[in-house]
């Protein structure tokens, strides 16, 4: 590999999942093909993290045969365990509290990852190999069945963030606190997911950067202590917020210098399409969203190349 991997992962899934809903539509995926067809004017290769929505929409369906026969993206598995069958109530409205997976059983937990990989395996006639997880939730059960179901890349460590403030099941202890995990990739210990082990299993933390020094977040986090708060430091992902191409521009230069061979960028796939999120009101906003990503996929063409997660873990294995 002579320059940094650039790593596209899109988590596709319904329509502005933001909102309370009772049911969910799947509009944006008729948005993705010109996301898909900037990404190739740039020779990147997006890897969209399918959930099960999706993977029985006809139009998403269609859109994903045609870049696996091409060639030009990777379909990989995502699954938010509320709604993905085999469907078993862990609160009295799964809906409204959208339980994180390792808040179920093992029993349950495998019989979600079992239906969803086969759904998609069937459905896309190729092997799944990529993964997140839903609300980044994850943990060594998690990992355990990506490695029995034999998936090769996980990418749900957002490093410098602990999502355990984030509740999921009411009665649960919130998501994942991520603080202090690695943030380059390694071949994780499926004993303890934070740590380099001898699995087959790597995980591609995101990339995120701190936003202020080391001295300011240890005296924010003092004052939230004080106000018994509990917080994450503030960070900056490799993600679009519109008009933030200076902030991406610098967590890609800051993941790179640290010594970094990839650079991982993430967006909902509804964030392509107007009013799918918060983020992205409407038609002004995605014109506005889709210049600044020619320009962002302008300035970092020349300094990485666009890989698939399955492609970045050929390149690991035979680097090891």
């Amino acid at each position: 590999m002579h320059k940094p991997a650039f790593l596209i992962t899109i988590d596709t899934e319904g329509d502005n999942l933001w909102q309370k809903h009772d049911s969910i539509t799947t509009e944006n995926a008729k948005y993705l093909p010109r996301f898909q067809q900037l990404c190739e004017k740039y020779g990147f290769k997006p890897v969209y993290l399918t959930n099960y929505e999706m993977a029985i929409d006809p139009a998403y369906i269609e859109f994903a045969k045609d870049v696996i026969a091409r060639g030009t993206a990777e379909i990989g598995m995502h699954l938010h365990a509320w709604n993905s069958p085999p469907t078993v109530p862990l609160t009295d409205d799964d809906w409204r509290y959208k339980p994180y997976l390792i808040e179920y059983s093992d029993a349950v937990m495998r019989d979600k990852v079992s239906y969803m990989t086969q759904l998609l395996e069937e459905t896309f006639q190729t092997k799944m190999v990529s993964h997140r997880a839903g609300r980044w939730a994850f943990d060594e059960r998690y990992a355990r069945l990506l490695l029995e179901h034999g998936y090769q890349v996980d990418c749900s460590v957002t490093p410098k963030v602990n999502w355990q403030p984030a509740k999921g099941a009411p009665q649960g202890t919130g998501g994942t606190d991520y603080r202090d995990f690695p943030q380059r990739a390694y071949f994780l210990n499926e004993n303890d997911i934070r740590r380099e082990g001898n699995s087959s299993l790597l995980e591609v933390p995101m990339s995120i950067q701190h936003k202020h020094s080391a001295l300011m977040n240890s005296i924010k986090q003092g004052y939230d202590r004080l106000r018994g708060k509990v917080r994450s430091p503030s960070v900056h992902w490799l993600r679009p917020m519109g008009g933030n191409n200076d902030t991406m521009k610098r967590v890609v230069e800051q993941t790179l210098a640290q010594g970094n061979d990839y650079v991982e960028y993430m967006l909902h796939s509804s964030e392509y399409m107007p009013g799918g999120s918060p983020t992205f009101k409407n038609e002004h906003d995605i014109e506005r969203l889709y210049e600044d990503l020619d320009a962002f996929f302008a300035w970092l063409a020349p300094k990485t190349q666009g890989m698939t997660l399955a492609e970045y873990y050929q390149y690991k294995v035979a680097a090891k």
